[in-house]
């Protein structure tokens, strides 16, 4: 049976926070009229290139944002983000036990990974994901860094 970790519910979905990933699962009339159809996901932590969060105001809501290599996330800020599957919505009240699932999935990405390849191919596949405009320069030069090591 697999440990949950953290789980949060928000506006549109719910997020639980596993060993090695993060499960998204999208219930209720909200997510439906939403998200119609759409069960649950899972993003393996390892492959999360980066984390969009933005806190809840007095007036709007706030939300989290999973975006990794191969993925299309929008980049439109929180309208768009309200039709991203990869996103959660919550109100001010729930904020709290979002940022703390932010930050663990944070410390997880940090923890060393298994090597399967050599760095040469690692930095090729990047550099191709970077051309195609799958991901940005700023991701290109982070994953970069983490594959040298420095």
């Amino acid at each position: 049976m697999e440990k949950i970790l953290k789980q949060a519910k928000g506006i549109n979905g719910q997020l639980e926070l596993l060993e090695d990933r993060i499960r998204i699962t999208r219930k209720g009339v909200t997510s439906f009229l939403i998200f119609p159809f759409r069960g649950e996901k899972e993003i393996f932590i390892k492959d999360i290139s980066s984390i969009h969060f933005k806190k809840a105001g007095l007036m709007t809501n706030g939300f989290i944002q999973f975006s990794f290599f191969g993925g299309t996330e929008a980049k439109g800020g929180l309208f768009q983000a309200t039709r991203e599957e990869n996103t959660i919505m919550f109100r001010k009240s729930q904020q709290k036990v979002f940022e703390e699932i932010k930050e663990m999935v944070e410390e997880k990405t940090k923890e060393p990974k298994e090597k399967t390849g050599s760095n040469l191919e690692d930095l090729e596949k990047l550099a191709s994901l970077k051309e195609k405009g799958i991901i940005t320069k700023e991701e290109f030069q982070k994953k970069k860094k983490e594959i040298l090591g420095l």
